[in-house]
């Protein structure tokens, strides 16, 4: 089974190159800019990752989405709406990355599960 660490941070950003720029700057994050996805990658150096997702009619400033290892996305989140959470996004994929899906829990807070494509190579 795979712990069921966070693997992966999202923090939302009005402009995707100045938010890189403060983290890089602030914490010495490295930063990698994914244009054709719309998103930046940041990568503190110490295992810990995530990126930068643009504003939006879904994104809101605050709305930082932590993601979660899962072995089987399906059943967590089925077993999230048996307890009462609410599924937001049924399992999809991250092209050439892994798969993803996504739930609130019963206070509201989203949290997204993660299944690496390859769990060898990534470190997510």
């Amino acid at each position: 089974m795979t712990k069921r660490n966070i693997v992966h941070v999202e923090i939302p950003a009005a402009d995707l190159a100045k938010a890189g720029q403060f983290y890089k700057d602030l914490f010495g994050w490295e930063i990698q800019p994914i244009p054709e996805m719309n998103y930046t990658m940041w990568d503190a150096g110490d295992g810990s990752a995530g990126g930068f997702n643009p504003l939006g009619q879904n994104v809101k400033p605050g709305d930082v989405l932590i993601y979660i290892n899962s072995d089987d996305i399906e059943a967590d989140l089925k077993k999230a709406k048996s307890l009462g959470g609410t599924i937001v996004r049924q399992k999809d994929e991250i092209p050439q990355t892994g798969w993803f899906g996504m739930f609130k829990d019963p206070t509201g807070n989203v949290i997204a599960l993660y299944t690496s494509m390859n769990p060898g190579l990534n470190k997510e």
